[in-house]
């Protein structure tokens, strides 16, 4: 070996000599051996290069642009609104090229199918009389929208953009944790934490033939513009407001993509047709990327106490006078039970299992699906069978299994419940400060993984969002 690979290596074995992943758990930077994976060879042999405190320096810059950028991430305390500074992770996820094109081809097929689904649940319904899916939970969802039922889209597909949280199981290969198809955030995020990330190891990045993500907004925009009627005519990002947790996004992309961003009293719906109030008069609004749930979009129709929305949208769908992305009601996808029933569902449709799995779940109103739940309750996450949430949010109503009063619970409100296997997700190495000074420690991740329709098919940002715990 020669002089100089020696002494990187001596560097990449100190950088990485108090790492260590859980036993069983699979991990990103180092394979069951314990050797650094070949994707991230290059970039950890960069970073040991480093002393302590070119390194802090390195993080400052991208936390400095960040700052300077003006991107953060809005909570809610006890009612109150606080905005915290972006918590950008420096040291990034990496997949393998190859790999990355497997996980896209896996869930081009996942997106293909939810569309059938949606479609079916607004349309012929066959999957419930085919005795597939259980028209009760369907029924009872409030994401189901029954003044939409029978009413096709304008574009004729219900889902536009979609993002799928998916993680590496025990055995190396990846599982989704949940579906985003209401309205996902976190695709101008993630473009942000790339430009951060391009800051941060400027002298690297250059060579380092990390795939472009411009594109992947370009084409949606171009695709957003097609679906508009008339040249004349706009399209539109509906927000909630400044309010809203991910609002800096949201006028992030529409000021990116160059699109309006309008809240709901911004809208009027005049002779059946959406248009936004301008000081030069009414202007017609063709089309509306939404980032606000279904429930709230028109208080005529939904919910009634709704401040946020437009009186007579969901009216203007049903004559066809406006797209909305994704079309209203998609939200019932997301719900914890249809996991229970999509292996069954691309089996009936596609004749065979979904290439990149769902997390295992059961919905506790199967009587044997009830019964095994009852009998795992050790290695189970018990959830609504409605909720929408991810289960490992903050505000999870998810709970663990091990909980004595839940025996009782699935006796008397088994058909509100379901049962997800207890998953261990893989790690990726963080920067962490400890009691022995910065290093790398292993921490949980998920990557959120964004499609968006085009003409052409399902088009992917190149690279996700990694969301490291």
């Amino acid at each position: 070996m020669p002089r100089g690979s020696a002494a990187a290596q001596t560097g990449l074995d100190r950088l990485i000599a108090g790492y260590r992943p859980a036993p069983g758990v699979p991990d990103e930077l180092l394979d069951a051996s314990g050797a650094v994976r070949p994707v991230w060879q290059r970039f950890m042999q960069h970073l040991a290069g480093k002393d302590a405190d070119t390194v802090s320096r390195m993080f400052a810059r991208g936390d400095a642009y960040l700052r300077s950028s003006g991107v953060f991430l809005r909570q809610y305390t006890n009612e109150k609104a606080t905005e915290r500074p972006w918590p950008l992770s420096h040291v990034p996820v990496l997949i393998h090229e190859g790999e990355w094109e497997t996980i896209m081809a896996g869930l081009v097929e996942r997106a293909d199918l939810l569309e059938r689904v949606v479609a079916d649940i607004y349309g012929d319904n066959q999957l419930v009389r085919d005795g597939i899916l259980p028209g009760d939970l369907i029924a009872q969802s409030p994401e189901w929208v029954r003044g939409l039922v029978g009413v096709a889209p304008v574009s004729r597909r219900y889902l536009h953009f979609v993002a799928f949280e998916i993680s590496r199981g025990p055995d190396g290969t990846w599982w989704v944790l949940n579906d985003r198809t209401q309205a996902p955030s976190g695709a101008g995020y993630a473009l942000e934490n790339r430009v951060a990330t391009s800051r941060v190891y400027s002298d690297f990045y250059a060579d380092a033939q990390v795939r472009r993500v411009a594109g992947f907004f370009s084409d949606f925009r171009t695709a957003l513009l097609d679906m508009r009627r008339s040249q004349d005519s706009h399209a539109a990002i509906l927000t909630p407001g400044p309010f809203s947790e991910t609002y800096f996004e949201q006028s992030y992309i529409a000021r990116y993509l160059g699109l309006l961003l309008v809240e709901g009293e911004d809208l009027v719906v005049n002779k059946g047709r959406v248009c936004v109030r301008t000081v030069s008069g009414l202007q017609p609004v063709d089309v509306l990327w939404r980032r606000l749930d279904t429930l709230f979009c028109d208080p005529l129709e939904l919910e009634e106490s709704s401040q946020l929305g437009t009186p007579g949208l969901v009216n203007a769908v049903r004559e066809g006078n406006v797209s909305v992305v994704n079309a209203l009601g998609a939200g019932i996808l997301e719900s914890r039970a249809l996991l229970a029933f999509l292996p069954r569902i691309a089996r009936h449709l596609l004749g065979k299992p979904l290439s990149i799995p769902n997390i295992a779940t059961w919905w506790c109103g199967d009587d044997a699906a009830r019964a095994y739940v009852r009998d795992n309750l050790h290695r189970m996450l018990i959830a609504p069978a409605l909720s929408v949430d991810l289960p490992f949010d903050s505000n999870s109503e998810t709970v663990r299994g091990a909980e004595p009063e839940l025996v009782d619970l699935l006796e008397h409100r088994a058909p509100d419940l379901v049962g997800q296997e207890a998953v261990t997700l893989s790690t990726t190495p963080n920067w962490r400060e400890t009691p022995d000074g910065p290093r790398l420690v292993p921490c949980p991740m998920t990557v959120r993984v964004f499609a968006a329709r085009t003409p052409r098919g399902w088009t992917f940002m190149q690279g996700g969002y990694a969301r490291i715990g």
